[in-house]
């Protein structure tokens, strides 16, 4: 009896001991797998000529703005545009009531023939008064009093013909026709409203016409860069936007790249007061009407000659308190630290002027257990993940 129950016991002793060195044996691999070093994916720094931009805000404005104004007054008759088209020069905008105007016309010719006919019987007088005293039948008065006459006459005729030629140009000045090519606004006056012409600024202003093709954008920039600048054209390294047109990129708020290229056609004269900065304008092609006056953009104004630099993605500097870093290979696969010095960043790399050589191999992914000192296993990075 006493056998058989000591059977059981020693079977169940033998299960535990070996369930106990299975589980042992599972768990080998992942304390070998543990030690093993993290990967890390490294590649060399890129070399690449590039050209160094400063980034500033500008706000878009047309080259031509034109007020209409009336320069006759009289009822409003017609409005012959669309709002917000494009108008041509010479196209017809608006007509005032020219009714007045032909019956002053009118007028004017009849005073004409008035004081043509006046200057005609006067000059017959003259003639006249002439042949009397040649017979001694008349008197030289009477013969100055005829010559002061004709010449009264003459002058009628000039009036007359002035006021004939004005009131024509009155006449024209009821169609009011566009000075340049470029969109219209809204009317601001209604058919059936009497507008107030005149060549002063309190003449009805009825409409305003902006250029689109090309377009300015206006944009300041501070002390520090114009002084940058003027230092450079003196040492050659970039000539300056008065002598030169230098090119300018420029991206919309929805734009991550800076697609458009335009050049800089103006350069203030003298800085603003309160608060130092210079005033320039860029010029660029809209032929699409792309852009439209008022609305902000950004733009890249080049600030050095092209130059060799080194470039990493910039995901791969990372930060240490204060300073920017990267991490590079040492010896025996072991990470070291190198404090670098950050340029602008193109596209998706990060430009370093300080800090690298060119022959390290610089950990690109990786970063989260990346420490120096650490042991790692390098994976060199592919096509894909060292291209631009």
């Amino acid at each position: 009896m006493t056998q058989c129950l000591a059977r059981p016991t020693r079977r169940w002793r033998l299960a535990v001991a070996l369930g106990i060195a299975l589980l042992a044996g599972c768990d080998r691999p992942e304390e070998d797998a543990a030690a093993e070093p993290p990967r890390v994916t490294v590649m060399a720094p890129l070399k690449r000529e590039i050209t160094d931009w400063d980034e500033f805000t500008g706000r878009f404005a047309s080259t031509e703005r034109i007020e209409v104004r009336a320069r006759v007054s009289g009822y409003l008759d017609a409005v012959s545009f669309a709002d917000g088209q494009v108008v041509r020069r010479g196209d017809l905008l608006f007509r005032i009531d020219p009714r007045p105007f032909r019956a002053t016309v009118t007028e004017a010719e009849a005073r004409l023939v008035a004081v043509r006919s006046q200057l005609s019987l006067a000059e017959q007088e003259l003639a006249r008064a002439k042949n009397l005293l040649q017979y001694r039948a008349g008197s030289e008065a009477n013969l100055e009093q005829r010559s002061q006459a004709v010449e009264a006459a003459r002058a009628g005729v000039t009036q007359a013909e002035a006021a004939l030629q004005r009131a024509r140009l009155d006449l024209e000045f009821t169609e009011i026709r566009a000075p340049l090519t470029g969109r219209i606004g809204r009317h601001l006056v209604s058919p059936g409203n009497l507008v107030a012409g005149g060549e002063a600024s309190t003449a009805t202003l009825l409409a305003t016409i902006v250029t689109m093709d090309p377009i300015d954008v206006v944009f300041d920039i501070d002390q520090g860069a114009a002084l940058r600048y003027t230092r450079m054209a003196e040492t050659g390294g970039r000539p300056s936007s008065r002598d030169v047109a230098n090119p300018v990129k420029l991206a919309l708020a929805d734009e991550t790249d800076f697609p458009h290229e335009g050049k800089v056609v103006f350069v203030d004269n003298e800085a603003d007061p309160g608060i130092g900065t210079i005033r320039l304008r860029a010029r660029f092609a809209n032929p699409q009407d792309q852009f439209a006056p008022g609305i902000f953009a950004r733009l890249r104004l080049v600030a050095s000659l092209p130059y060799q630099a080194l470039l990493v993605p910039d995901a791969a500097v990372a930060t240490d308190q204060s300073r920017r870093i990267v991490y590079v290979l040492g010896p025996e696969n072991t990470l070291l630290a190198r404090p670098v010095t950050l340029g602008p960043l193109e596209g998706t790399q990060r430009v370093i002027r300080a800090g690298l050589k060119g022959d390290e191999q610089v950990v690109i992914s990786g970063l989260m257990q990346a420490r120096s000192g650490l042991v790692v296993t390098p994976v060199r990075a592919s096509g894909a993940e060292a291209a631009p």
